[in-house]
């Protein structure tokens, strides 16, 4: 079935909500979401969002530099200046769609501090301002006329010239997207949406390691599938390790705890109730998230410890429960009562601050195709994020491709030559165990050999037991009907390669150099 719209939005996080709502007065738009509206990596940010509104004590020079420094000044400074300026307008934005920000009692924003900022600046609702924002954009999109929803629905493909028979290689100029191969997982059927306009926000790849903070639809699909149609991705070896996620063996994905917690004064302890964050840097436990996550890695080497805690005993137990109720119920559902006990931390995968390339508009390098979100690289984080300012880089930029596509929108047409999806090709029974098996593999592999601290060895075994899995993926993808399973699998094998082979290609990943050789035919 061929389905025609003007904007197709291919995920449902802060991003693509805030674009399809943004562009919506414009045409008709296809908001696709791969689960429910609900399971978005944006739902599950704790602390909040960044941007400088007390104007007393802050300003702009301030958060640049923070950023800055945070992204051991790898990042952008023209996406840095975008995002800083403008978040306190988009900040209204989701304000006027319903957002409420906790404030204190003048009325003010109830600000919290975070790690790597200077100041008080990251606005929030309790310990659930994700939810928060997610909850206020569904109740927006459901009421706009021109958004339609397709919950449940998984992109395999976007179409370009390649679907029309033409010879597409990462050389070829003029790349346009058309749109894309959308599944409807309860029926199989494999449907064509065409669009005029395409907006990639399918989130970010923590799925691809065994622990994690992200959901587990949180698999790399949107990066992938660009590679795959010759776009450009960009420092993939950068990926943000969360310092403090909760440690309960069998969790998966890990339960977050928020930066905010050390912004309030918590303190990181080992096991026998020490400190040691003062062996690592002079900010203690308000470190950026990488240097705190490789001191408690070395911690946990060091002593052969599963976890470390993280100490908020000393805190007025009243405030703590006010200001962290969800980490607060979640803990105790443990048997952790965080006023009285340590709380079990450890480092999860948690943010990737690379993906597709995009410029100051969202545009990636293929014609047609935008992207924002965790799936995009705008340069903003440089080699680590600062803490809160993905959610706004996410609004910013979804602000800036639209208003950008919008512009263009009346002159583009459909691409009406697009064929249907092949359905050729049959599943053996026991394919669903191998799928099953490989993708726990796949967690394994990129959690043992590349995470926090990679090596050439780590690097080569990584690589080679990649290789056995992405062989007998496509082997199943090539010569069976295409399922939801398969296509997430091969994405994650794809962003499992594209995290090394860029690590390999700037010789450099936090320090360490690497010498290892690639396929050539990646």
């Amino acid at each position: 079935m061929i389905k025609k719209f003007d904007f197709l939005v291919i995920g449902s996080g802060i991003a693509g909500m805030s674009f399809a709502l943004k562009v919506a007065g414009k045409g008709k738009v296809a908001l696709i979401a791969k689960t429910n509206l609900e399971e978005a990596n944006t739902y599950f940010a704790q602390g909040g969002i960044a941007s400088v509104t007390n104007l007393i004590t802050d300003n702009f020079e301030k958060h640049i530099e923070d950023t800055m420094i945070a992204g051991d000044h790898l990042s952008d400074p023209r996406a840095v200046e975008m995002v800083v300026r403008n978040a306190p307008r988009q900040i209204m934005e989701l304000i006027r769609w319903g957002v409420d920000f906790d404030k204190d009692d003048a009325g003010n924003f109830d600000l919290h501090r975070e790690g790597g900022h200077s100041e008080f600046r990251i606005l929030h609702h309790k310990d659930s301002t994700g939810a928060e924002i997610q909850a206020s954009l569904i109740k927006a999109v459901h009421r706009h006329p021109n958004i339609s929803i397709f919950e449940n629905h998984f992109a395999i493909e976007i179409l370009t010239q390649h679907h029309l028979g033409a010879t597409v290689t990462r050389q070829t100029s003029g790349i346009e997207c058309y749109g894309a191969y959308i599944m409807d997982i309860a029926s199989g059927k494999i449907h064509t949406f065409l669009s005029k306009i395409t907006l990639m926000a399918t989130g970010g790849i923590g799925a691809v390691y065994q622990t994690t903070t992200n959901p587990l639809v949180a698999t790399g699909d949107g990066i992938a599938m660009v590679y795959r149609a010759k776009g450009t991705v960009k420092d993939m070896e950068f990926v943000q390790f969360h310092p403090t996620a909760l440690y309960h063996e069998g969790d998966r994905p890990s339960f977050l705890i928020t930066e905010a917690m050390r912004g309030y004064g918590g303190t990181l302890r080992t096991l026998d109730g020490k400190e040691f964050m003062h062996r690592y840097d002079s900010r203690l436990s308000l470190a950026p998230r990488d240097i705190v996550a490789r001191a408690i890695d070395n911690e946990m080497k060091l002593r052969g410890d599963d976890h470390v805690y993280l100490d908020v005993t000393h805190k007025d137990p009243g405030a703590t429960r006010a200001h962290f109720p969800s980490i607060y119920k979640r803990c105790l559902d443990i048997g952790v009562d965080i006023t009285r006990d340590y709380i079990p931390v450890a480092p999860a995968a948690h943010y990737l601050c690379g993906g597709i390339l995009v410029d100051l508009d969202g545009r990636s390098s293929i014609n047609r195709l935008y992207a924002a979100g965790e799936c995009s690289c705008t340069g903003l984080h440089g080699g680590n994020r600062l803490a809160s300012n993905s959610l706004i880089e996410a609004v910013v930029y979804a602000d800036a491709a639209a208003r950008h596509s919008a512009s263009l929108i009346d002159s583009l047409t459909w691409q009406d030559d697009i064929p249907l999806w092949n359905y050729e090709g049959a599943r053996a029974s026991e394919e669903m165990v191998l799928i099953t098996q490989s993708v726990k593999e796949v967690g394994q592999i990129m959690s043992t050999y590349v995470g926090i601290v990679r090596s050439n060895l780590r690097l080569q075994r990584a690589w080679q037991r990649l290789d056995i899995n992405y062989e007998e993926t496509e082997d199943l993808f090539k010569r069976s009907v295409a399922s939801k399973d398969i296509c997430e699998l091969r994405n994650m094998i794809n962003v499992g390669y594209l995290i090394m082979r860029q690590a390999i290609d700037r010789k450099e990943s936090r320090g360490l150099h690497y010498t290892l050789d690639y396929p050539s035919s990646l």
